[in-house]
């Protein structure tokens, strides 16, 4: 296999078998683009990482890894990602979709992973220096135009209720409290109560700046 230039492999274990020994080489860099941490499975990320060292350690290779905000299902995956970043992996959300979930070592081997699907994952693992280049190009620019983790966490919208959501809609649509409350079904003092819950969440300091939120948040209410 290394003489070949490019050469797909099917299924993880045809991966671990012929390509793995190839990550123990990383010494510079470590890139990754995925849209779920746990998209390579336990044994293949044991063979990849047999050969890292932690970047707090001399020589060892920078962790960039770039995931898509679908890896931030609950607070079990942030804990999961936090403890990658807490490890010395810079990690960093991609809004924008991933075409395809790669691997970059050293600017000299790309792993690009098919889609997955009921049959075995494909993996093409590319040693052409100008593919690998490309590719490199590509997602580095993606990594480094991402937000890291912490700012991404802080900056998305909280996590809200069905009940949450109708008083953003009422607050987005101007209504008077008296008008929403009878609209939502609650009592004036559970509105208001639940308003000033809810521009706290928000970070609002008044009701227009909180409508306007609301209305930034829209695609997701």
């Amino acid at each position: 296999m290394d003489d070949e230039p490019i050469v797909t492999l099917h299924g993880e274990r045809a991966l671990i078998d012929r390509a793995g020994h190839l990550f123990a080489g990383a010494r510079h860099e470590f890139l990754v683009a995925a849209a779920d941490p746990l998209t390579w499975s336990a044994g293949v990320r044991t063979a990849f990482a047999a050969g890292l060292r932690p970047t707090t350690e001399p020589g060892g290779p920078a962790l960039r890894k770039l995931y898509s905000p679908e890896a931030l299902p609950d607070a079990r995956a942030e804990r999961r990602l936090a403890r990658m970043a807490a490890g010395g992996a810079d990690i960093r959300i991609c809004t924008a979709p991933l075409g395809q979930e790669t691997i970059v070592l050293d600017r000299r081997i790309a792993i690009l992973a098919g889609a997955p699907g009921h049959g075995r994952r494909t993996y093409t693992v590319i040693r052409t220096p100008d593919v690998v280049a490309g590719l490199r190009s590509l997602v580095h620019a993606a990594w480094a135009s991402s937000p890291e983790l912490d700012d991404h966490l802080r900056r998305r919208p909280p996590a809200l209720g069905a009940d949450a959501r109708r008083i953003l809609r009422a607050l987005a649509a101007g209504h008077t409290d008296e008008v929403a409350a009878r609209q939502l079904g609650m009592s004036l003092r559970t509105y208001r109560r639940r308003v000033a819950e809810l521009m706290e969440a928000l970070g609002a300091t008044s009701r227009f700046q909180a409508g306007l939120r609301a209305r930034e948040l829209e695609g997701h209410v």
